[in-house]
């Protein structure tokens, strides 16, 4: 994950991270797979899920393995606080599954690496444990979901830009299943990263070419 900057210190506040009923952004029943729901991270009521997830050994590349809880809170309050970057949970059937985050390029670090087009959108993806086992297809099917809605709500987006760690050939590779095709790599101040662009014509085109 990049942060675009650091707050200077922290604050404090917790809540249960059970799945309740909440503003819903974006909503969409996937045949075969179940309900989709797309809701904003309120991060004192979400800090327990938060932690538990990007501070597991299968989050290495998110870059939290030794955030305390309190950092964690302060990092998503702070993310909260800001108009360019947001962070969403995905739930399926109820039950949060995967942790997106968005962000201007231009308000970003990462802006400063590349060059940004007009229309440019960026994007973090993280899928939280599988608690119920492996399921064939099941981040690619809530990656398609977000990614429709990201462009739905904004004509504007002509491109969504994501960097993932270059090491993480697994998040490179379903990045790549769902369209997007290879950037150059670009040293971050934190990570090596290899950049991945979707163009918003070439996404909606395949999409529709999809049989009903």
């Amino acid at each position: 994950m990049t942060d675009p900057a650091a707050p200077s210190h922290s604050s404090g506040a917790s809540a249960s991270s059970e799945p309740r009923r909440r503003e819903t952004v974006h909503e969409a029943r996937v045949e075969g797979f179940g309900t989709v729901r797309v809701v904003p991270v309120d991060p004192a009521r979400d800090i327990d899920l938060l932690h538990d997830w990007v501070t597991r050994e299968r989050a290495r590349f998110w870059g939290m393995l030794d955030h305390t809880r309190e950092q964690v809170l302060e990092t998503y309050e702070y993310l909260d606080s800001l108009s360019t970057h947001h962070a969403f949970l995905i739930h399926l059937d109820d039950r949060p599954v995967a942790l997106f985050q968005t962000y201007e390029p231009d308000a970003d670090p990462v802006g400063e690496y590349y060059e940004v087009r007009p229309g440019d959108y960026g994007l973090h993806l993280m899928t939280g444990p599988a608690d119920g086992g492996a399921r064939p297809g099941f981040t690619d099917a809530l990656l398609t979901v977000f990614l429709t809605r990201l462009l739905a709500e904004d004509p504007g987006r002509r491109r969504i830009v994501a960097e993932p760690d270059a090491r993480n050939q697994k998040a490179v590779s379903r990045l790549l299943r769902t369209g997007f095709v290879l950037g150059p790599e670009i040293e971050l101040p934190h990570k090596r990263a290899r950049l991945v662009f979707l163009d918003r014509d070439a996404f909606l085109a395949r999409i529709a070419s999809r049989p009903s």
